[in-house]
């Protein structure tokens, strides 16, 4: 008898009922119909698959592109009891082999790959052997060029039905437009699908837009006067750093997290947030998949996003609750140019992907017809300045490789020793007789590597970690000593990337192929950055309406409460519009009085917190006010 659906969302999630969309989706899949599911951030897609996939025997197979997110739904399986695996990057040949093996034979529920994975004949020749339930496709608007992450090995997919022809497949995504609606069921030969489909209107996320010169303090302003979660999007890691710096100088209390941080910082900054000890992140796009947290209650975007897509993903991060929340977008005429000029020129051309493919033939000394599954770790910056390449031209190439399956991409920040024993093992076995706090960790060496005194060699961090039980500090601590008292020389290496070369190298003909894609790929870029800002400037169509329109729904009647509309409302109700006007002075009068913070003035003068907010930032630019070291305003006598 098979296990009933709502019995396995109680037993390992806990809910007592499905949302309307997840039923509908669960039902679809048991009656082994191919299914499109389209539902925005938070709307709980992975359950539309996860637990049908538990109904039935067998196990599901789950494409998706990213790597981060793979690894988080497989740890949550696990840690509710669910047999799951995941073919990653830097994976030998042997270790790939024993894990399909495991799924075939080890009673596995899930088995999580990449679509590059598909290209192996090994993984192709063991899914044929699994008995299967049906394949999960997600992201899956990274099938269509028309989607803002599309990846060329996707439209491999359909291989999977001439491996298993009876399966169905269920497609699901957060982002797409109707022309990649329809790209979805053509490229993955989907037959009469039924389609999941929730409107992508969050009607309790006022979705704001603020023109402002001095952004840093609009951003402390806003976050000052609503001390709640909130996540900060920015481009960059430099700009991770010194926002939370500045906001910590302030008095707020702020953390950063972005792809060059370690994994234990990572987690350690991910549970202070969680925790609410740090309310605020300043993060880059790296932060979020798989984060659900409910009461986010803003998010800010302090540089502008490269797409519709991507921004409404990220702003889809506040108000899970369904309380409610905002998404605002910090923005100024630099920022415009920036999207405009150093964004757009830095879309990589086909001439730019040759020039950086040829560094890297040269860099890791890649011979003709070499390569192909070979791993190596390496520093972006260094990479960078050895062969003069622009930093951010650079790093967009070597995403777009990544894309288009030439590269597999590893942006995890990883720190790596080389060492080589200098005195003979004898000398070794007297000195741990004399100094027994190393002994576990130099036991564990040279138990784990053979010809440690005739050889330099690298640790694997992880399998030592593991085998001794210290922590990242413990073995370097120790690695240090060691070297101090002349056991062993010990060279400590920072990585920030680590490539995985898919193809080998055939300059031509590795290249050639993906000329078209490339072309596409900028045009595609060009177009939505042009959407960014045609929604940034937008000035009479109500916001949360231009982004349905974006996504293929039809207008509905207009939010109220995003930037549009209560500009509209001002203008329309004159009472208000004056209102608004005298702010200032009473600002003004109030501060004549005394330093007043923003909370303490908000108490004192009843206006809308967008409205104050504003105005401090107009008086502040004008000079008529100043922003004091305890975050108290003053007036400018």
């Amino acid at each position: 008898m098979k296990p009933i659906p709502l019995d396995i969302l109680k037993t390992y999630w806990g809910y007592d009922q499905f949302k309307p969309s997840q039923e509908l989706a669960v039902d679809s899949i048991l009656e082994q119909k191919d299914t499109c599911v389209f539902l925005p951030t938070g709307g709980g897609k992975s359950i539309c698959f996860q637990v049908p996939a538990l109904v039935e025997p067998g196990i599901c197979i789950v494409i998706s592109p990213l790597v981060a997110l793979m690894q988080d739904q497989v740890e949550n399986l696990k840690s509710r009891g669910i047999k799951a695996q995941l073919l990653k990057s830097g994976m030998s040949h042997v270790e790939v082999d024993q894990r399909l093996d495991n799924c075939i034979y080890g009673n596995y529920k899930f088995l999580y790959l990449s679509p590059e994975r598909l290209q192996q004949e090994l993984v192709r020749e063991r899914i044929r052997k699994m008995n299967v339930n049906f394949i999960a496709v997600d992201e899956a608007h990274c099938i269509s060029q028309w989607g803002h992450d599309f990846r060329p090995a996707y439209r491999k997919i359909h291989l999977l039905k001439e491996l298993q022809p009876s399966i169905s497949i269920i497609a699901l995504t957060a982002t797409a437009t109707e022309k990649v609606k329809q790209d979805i069921i053509t490229e993955l030969e989907l037959e009469d699908p039924a389609i999941i489909l929730e409107s992508f209107r969050r009607p309790n996320i006022a979705l704001l837009t603020d023109f402002t010169a001095d952004k840093m303090n609009a951003l402390y302003s806003q976050l000052n006067i609503a001390t709640e979660n909130s996540i900060v999007y920015v481009r960059n890691r430099s700009a991770c750093v010194e926002l939370s710096e500045f906001l910590n100088k302030k008095g707020l209390r702020s953390t950063y997290f972005h792809g060059g941080i370690s994994q234990t910082d990572k987690q350690k900054k991910l549970a202070n947030w969680l925790k609410e000890d740090y309310p605020i992140m300043i993060a880059t796009n790296a932060f979020g998949m798989g984060i659900d947290k409910a009461n986010v209650r803003q998010v800010i975007h302090y540089h502008l996003p490269e797409s519709l897509e991507s921004y409404y993903q990220e702003a889809g991060r506040a108000g899970r609750d369904g309380k409610p929340a905002k998404a605002i977008v910090l923005f100024n005429e630099s920022d415009k140019q920036r999207l405009k000029n150093q964004f757009i020129k830095t879309i990589p051309s086909f001439e730019a992907i040759k020039n950086v493919y040829k560094a890297l033939m040269s860099n890791f000394r890649i011979a003709y017809g070499e390569g192909e599954n070979e791993v190596f770790d390496f520093n972006f910056y260094e990479f960078c300045s050895h062969y003069k390449l622009h930093t951010v031209l650079t790093y967009n190439t070597l995403n777009l490789l990544d894309r288009l399956s030439v590269i597999s991409l590893d942006k995890s920040f990883q720190k790596k020793a080389k060492l080589k024993f200098l005195v003979t093992s004898k000398a070794v076995i007297d000195f741990i007789d004399s100094h027994t706090r190393f002994a576990l960790l130099i036991r564990t060496i040279l138990r784990t590597y053979g010809g440690v005194f005739d050889n330099e060699l690298t640790l694997n961090m992880q399998l030592i970690k593991k085998k001794t039980g210290y922590n990242d500090k413990e073995v370097y601590d120790q690695l240090e000593a060691l070297k101090k008292h002349g056991i062993l020389s010990a060279e400590f290496i920072k990585q920030d990337l680590s490539i995985t070369f898919i193809l080998p190298r055939e300059d031509k003909y590795t290249l050639n192929p993906l000329r078209k894609y490339v072309n596409d790929y900028q045009n595609n870029k060009l177009q939505k950055a042009e959407m960014v800002l045609l929604y940034i400037e937008e000035k009479t169509l109500c916001l949360q309406g231009f982004i349905l329109k974006y996504f293929g729904e039809k207008e509905s009647k207009p939010c109220g409460k995003c930037s549009v509309c209560l500009a509209v409302q001002a203008k329309r109700n004159p009472q208000l519009s004056s209102k608004y006007q005298d702010l200032n002075g009473y600002i003004l009068e109030e501060l004549k009085l005394s330093n007043l913070s923003s909370k303490e003035l908000s108490l004192k003068i009843k206006y809308p917190k967008e409205a104050l907010l504003e105005s401090l930032q107009q008086l502040l630019e004008s000079g008529k006010i100043t922003l004091e070291s305890n975050n108290t305003y003053s007036f400018n006598l």
